[in-house]
């Protein structure tokens, strides 16, 4: 049995990592330097803390480049 919830887990956890790197090809920085995307994920975290105007603006561009636009 726990065997296979740890197997589940990682099952789990390698599927969000693939979608994960998803997004960032999505977002066209596939190319880009490791450092360069850790360190835009960083500075947007750091934005985003306490910046619900942001965090909604971003949020809605997201939205729009996945085709769900609130029309």
């Amino acid at each position: 049995m726990r065997r296979s919830t740890t197997s589940d887990a990682r099952k789990k956890d390698t599927r969000e990592k693939i979608e994960l790197g998803g997004l960032i090809i999505k977002a066209g920085l596939r190319y880009e330097k490791r450092a360069l995307l850790l360190g835009l994920l960083i500075d947007a975290a750091a934005r985003l803390k306490g910046d619900a105007q942001e965090r909604s603006r971003l949020a809605a561009l997201g939205a729009e480049a996945f085709g769900e636009r609130d029309d």
